[in-house]
């Protein structure tokens, strides 16, 4: 395994990127802290939250971007912190990158923390499998591993969001040792053989996703940045996302819908450029085609030990899945999770750490001293 710490202009290239991108990520590295660095090429902004302790655009130019080598695959992995302090792994979901996580991650750097945020292998800046369509769920999990033993990280605590979250169960599971707690927005946890999409109807969104080819052709309408803005629109909705029997999922949105507020242009071209180079094939594979597939957890390890926080919005579509809120709020969990703590948060989306990052920046802050050793 390997750690290099440029991007890798001839994979850019060979991925078809524009000119103007890859000058952005030139930039980003060698004229780091001037006015081309990161953060003021991306404008990220503090959005409307008043009560930031710090500029994160003052701090975005801090993080650093690496890869680790995992079995010929490079894995993108985006860190801040020292490499002295507790590690914070985040694992973002779909249709999420790194960037995803960028609240956090300051949040938790300048509390003394180490955040290390990978791209999986098929997003964002990690290579693409020559065969994105044999990529598995434990891919996700063996390569999460990977990366921590390439950084000489024994100990950490995993935050998931969306399926980041069942990784990172699975993880817990597998390497119990290795997790000194979970944090989980909006996905508790379900032992392993659950399926609770099923009893939805054929135009619900994972149905659609699942049948090969038909939402490579429903994304083939748009670019990439449409795509990714489509679904952010959708999963912020408390509705779930079900099509009619003549419309798919991307007609859904009206192209007159505007973003949510706490999602700005600006970060919606970061997702835009990144989905362009990489592409829905591993996206579409992980997380929903293998949701067919039977993930065996090891005999030994039915229950997650690790002291876990599950971060709920209650304005998540989510939480309309038949039979979610009532195993949520039941308690019955902790049958699987015995140290299980739930918070709620009445306006939550499926995006509640970019929709109240200081809210859940403090959640997971508080979360990290009770546990730390």
């Amino acid at each position: 395994m390997e750690i290099g710490g440029r991007y890798d202009e001839q994979r850019l290239k060979a991925a078809g990127v524009g000119d103007r991108r890859r000058r952005r990520q030139r930039l980003t590295m060698k004229d780091k802290g001037s006015r081309s660095s990161w953060a003021n090429h991306f404008k990220v902004r503090s959005h409307t939250h008043t009560h930031f302790f710090f500029s994160l655009s003052e701090t975005m130019d801090q993080i650093k971007h690496n890869y680790v080598e995992v079995k010929g695959i490079k894995l993108h992995v985006a860190e801040i912190g020292p490499e002295s302090s507790p590690a914070v792994v985040f694992l973002h979901g779909f249709p999420e990158i790194w960037y995803t996580w960028r609240h956090q991650m300051i949040a938790v750097a300048n509390a003394g923390f180490r955040a290390i945020a990978p791209d999986y292998r098929g997003y964002g800046l990690s290579d693409v499998p020559v065969e994105p369509e044999k990529t598995s769920f434990f891919d996700f999990v063996h390569d999460t591993a990977s990366i921590l033993d390439s950084l000489a990280i024994s100990k950490v605590f995993v935050i998931g969001k969306d399926f980041g979250s069942m990784v990172g169960y699975i993880f817990s599971l597998f390497h119990p040792e290795k997790v000194a707690g979970i944090v989980s927005l909006g996905v508790a946890f379900r032992p392993p053989g659950a399926r609770t999409h099923q009893a939805l109807p054929e135009g619900y969104y994972i149905q659609r996703w699942q049948e090969s080819g038909r939402a490579e052709a429903d994304f083939g309408r748009f670019d990439a940045k449409t795509v990714v803005r489509n679904i952010y629109i959708l999963f912020s909705k408390s509705e779930l996302p079900i099509a009619s029997e003549n419309e798919e999922i991307m007609d859904l949105v009206e192209p007159s819908t505007p973003l949510p507020s706490w999602f700005t242009d600006e970060d919606l071209a970061v997702y835009g450029d990144l989905y362009e180079k990489s592409g829905f094939r591993t996206a579409l594979q992980v997380p929903y085609r293998i949701l067919k597939d039977k993930v065996e957890p090891p005999k030994e390890a039915l229950k997650v030990e690790a002291p876990t926080l599950l971060i709920m919005g209650e304005k998540d579509f989510v939480f309309k899945i038949p039979g979610t809120e009532e195993y949520i709020r039941s308690g019955e969990m902790k049958k699987y999770v015995p140290k299980l703590e739930t918070i709620y948060l009445p306006e939550g989306s499926h995006f509640v750490h970019e929709q109240f990052p200081d809210h859940v920046n403090q959640l997971i802050l508080d979360f990290l001293d009770r546990n730390k050793q």
